[in-house]
């Protein structure tokens, strides 16, 4: 039976060792919630490491940990301390944390932890390979196993492969800065879905493909050579009746916990107080101390305000051990000590500071009890507290004050949301909490609440998962199929067999692949000595059939004796002869469309123009993609309108747009050129849309090929260049 394999840095439970015993509690945070119904109520299984290293656990001791994480439905990899200072608090959390929050300044760069980062990532996936079986899915979590679903993917490419990142993805400006940019986005390449918090996250990732590895990027989807992976947004949800449901428990008990005590005695000797909450990590992303800052703003600014409101504010001890963290700690302390101390009265002491973890209950005792929650992080991939605090407010009242770089704020537009670095704006809105009626409390929470309540974190897991499945069926909108070996034996045979035979042969992007300057793209010995091989063979001709001027095409096939047709149809030179125009055209037009191609030229670096005898080429393929992209759109616009009344057509290529009569397509040429010839054998292998017309014209018993996966009138396709050059070896071989 199938089952879905879940992969994250750690396994959700908590493992201890007392009296030579090994405990295994299961983890209640969100993910493990989340992945309840994948996991649990599925025939799932969850990989990862257990939080002891391999110097914690007693040699006596490790086969009783791997059967308390397996009566879990887990499966535990083993680390060193090594494994964990270099990988965990080394590469993920000293370079892939700051430089994906944008703090490029306590970003490090350092190789060794990269390498670490590297071997813990072949670890996972020595596990994770150990217990694929045939059908299963997997699921890989977060940033610090980015490299993980290439590794799976390449011994097991049959396997559907998730990944979700619960941080930000960073601009391309800041990823680029990266030393292993590329070897991170071709690690999660190895996905078939990737998933995202927010749109803003998967476009920086596009972005970041297309302009990085020059991969062919459309809305959500990235064509590869071989199959098509789609990136998109799933804002991940909360355990919405958790919260709801303690929080109603909470207000019907009596049992009160200290906690709730005291705030219930500041409630009533101060009843028109109000409270506001603050809850995070202790981490630099979140805008703690800009939060503070603001604070003391606000109060010197409204001054009115003094003694009739409270900063509750929890903060959670984090990697304590990194020296940002510990930097973070002293300004906090000094910064409420500051604030408490300048002005604080004998009743009233305007910051409750708590430095620690606090159960579920004392979390639920803060959110239904604080009137206003500032939550201010200066970047986040989503923030649950805010989620959770509105699902707490069973009376719907309550105020969520929302910084707008949190992933949440594209959700809860009715919070209100603030600029985390605007003093001025979050003091003013601070009164705006302050002072907004119940009414409208009631009314924005409704609507959040109903919001939250539908997508939660069960929603969001199911989400993916139908998505991830869906991905199998992506490869369906190409009509062509990959060659299979039988298909591939089959034309061979029928090549072998045929008494005349023809293969017509694309060349840039088919017989060679493209290069960013095209004059250095002619053909090495290897293709020469295969094309010559094959043309020599009995009753076989050999055609090629390109965009290119003749000029070119002719000095570097000038040495072999085949077919040349060159720009699409407008030139041919049969085998011992003369270059000839195949039809009556003219040229005069040029003059009028080169001017236009300089402009484009002169507005987008890294464009050029190539002039042939009867067309104008318009290159991009080094201009930046995103701008080449656009340039193309304007600039096709602009020709299609010219050449409506010109008997001209545009042929959007490769990274290239040309302009040529209309009359003119490589699938008359290959008409012409078989006509009333009796053919047995017809073959035709191509790479992009000017190929199509070759494709469309042949018959239908033709073997037509189209290179990459793309939509296409082809019946086969093949993943590149190395493919097709392993195709001609095989022709070449047949006697």
């Amino acid at each position: 039976m199938s089952k879905t394999i879940i992969i994250s840095n750690r396994l959700p439970l908590q493992l201890q060792i007392e009296n030579k015993t090994v405990h295994a509690t299961p983890s209640v945070g969100g993910l493990a919630t989340g992945m309840k119904s994948v996991h649990k109520d599925s025939n799932g299984v969850w990989i990862g490491w257990t939080g002891l290293t391999e110097e914690e656990i007693p040699a006596n001791l490790l086969d009783d940990v791997i059967e308390a994480t397996i009566k879990e439905q887990c499966i535990p990899v083993s680390l060193t301390k090594e494994d964990i200072d270099g990988f965990y608090y080394g590469f993920s959390n000293r370079t892939i944390w700051p430089l994906f929050h944008y703090f490029m300044e306590f970003t490090e760069f350092e190789k060794e932890s990269w390498q670490s980062y590297v071997t813990v990532n072949e670890k996972y996936a020595e596990v994770v390979l150990d217990n694929i079986e045939e059908g299963d899915t997997v699921w890989v979590h977060d940033y610090q196993l980015m490299l993980l679903p290439a590794l799976i993917k390449k011994k097991r490419p049959d396997v559907q492969i998730g990944f979700f990142l619960h941080i930000p993805f960073p601009s391309y400006e800041v990823f680029r800065t990266l030393p292993w940019r590329e070897e991170i986005l071709k690690g999660l390449l190895g996905s078939d879905l990737i998933g995202f918090h927010t749109y803003d996250y998967q476009r920086h990732f596009l972005s970041s493909v297309s302009r990085i590895l020059r991969h062919e990027v459309g809305f959500n989807e990235i064509t590869l050579k071989d199959r098509i992976v789609t990136a998109n947004s799933y804002p991940m949800g909360i355990d919405y009746n958790k919260f709801s449901k303690a929080a109603a428990k909470h207000d019907a008990t009596k049992n009160q916990s200290e906690l709730q005590r005291r705030l219930d005695i500041h409630i009533d000797t101060t009843p028109d107080a109000k409270m506001i909450l603050s809850i995070d990590r202790l981490d630099y992303s979140k805008g703690i101390a800009n939060r503070l800052r603001a604070y003391e703003y606000f109060l010197e600014k409204y001054p009115e305000f003094k003694e009739k409101v409270r900063l509750v504010m929890l903060a959670v001890p984090s990697r304590s051990n990194v020296p940002q963290y510990q930097l973070l700690k002293k300004e906090i302390d000094e910064l409420v000590g500051r604030i408490n101390g300048k002005f604080s009265s004998v009743s009233w002491t305007p910051i409750w500071y708590f430095y620690r973890s606090m159960p579920f209950e004392n979390l639920i005792d803060l959110y239904t009890t604080c009137d206003i929650a500032l939550l201010t992080p200066i970047r986040d991939g989503m923030n649950l507290v805010a989620k959770e605090y509105i699902a707490t407010r069973t009376d719907e009242t309550g105020v969520l004050i929302l910084s707008e770089m949190a992933g949440a704020a594209q959700e809860m537009s009715e919070a209100l949301i603030i600029n985390p670095n605007n003093f001025e704006e979050i003091a003013d809105t601070l009164k705006q909490a302050i002072e907004m009626p119940k009414a409208e409390q009631i009314k924005r929470n409704k609507f959040l609440q109903k919001r939250l309540r539908r997508y939660n974190v069960e929603k969001w897991a199911d989400d993916f998962m139908t998505a991830l499945q869906d991905t199998k069926h992506k490869s369906d909108i190409v009509k062509a199929i990959q060659i299979t070996e039988k298909q591939e034996s089959e034309m061979l045979e029928a090549y072998k067999n045929s008494e005349k035979r023809i293969l017509f042969l694309d060349y840039d992007g088919t017989l060679r692949a493209f290069v960013n300057n095209p004059e250095d793209a002619s053909p090495d010995e290897e293709l020469l000595e295969l094309v010559n091989t094959i043309q020599k063979q009995e009753n076989t001709e050999v055609v090629i059939i390109s965009g290119r001027d003749r000029h070119t095409l002719g000095t570097w096939w000038q040495q072999i004796p085949i077919t040349l047709i060159a720009e699409h149809g407008v030139w041919k030179r049969p085998i011992g002869g003369e270059w000839a125009v195949t039809e009556n055209l003219k040229n005069d037009w040029m003059d009028t469309v080169r001017p236009i191609l300089e402009k484009f030229v002169d507005r987008t670096a890294g464009t050029f123009i190539e002039e042939k005898n009867y067309s104008l080429a318009w290159h991009y393929r080094n201009a930046d993609p995103d701008l080449g992209e656009i340039r193309a759109g304007e600039l096709s616009s602009v020709l299609k309108e010219l050449s409506a009344n010109n008997d001209l057509g545009v042929l959007d290529g490769n990274k290239v747009l040309e302009i040529k009569n209309s009359t003119i397509h490589k699938g008359k040429a290959v008409t012409k050129h078989i006509f009333e010839k009796d053919y047995t054998f017809q073959f035709a292998i191509g790479d992009d849309w000017t190929d199509e017309y070759m494709f469309q014209d042949l018959p239908d018993e033709a073997y037509t090929i189209k290179v990459g996966l793309q939509k296409t009138a082809a019946k086969f396709y093949v993943d590149d260049t190395e493919r097709v050059r392993d195709l001609l070896k095989k022709f070449a071989a047949q006697d």
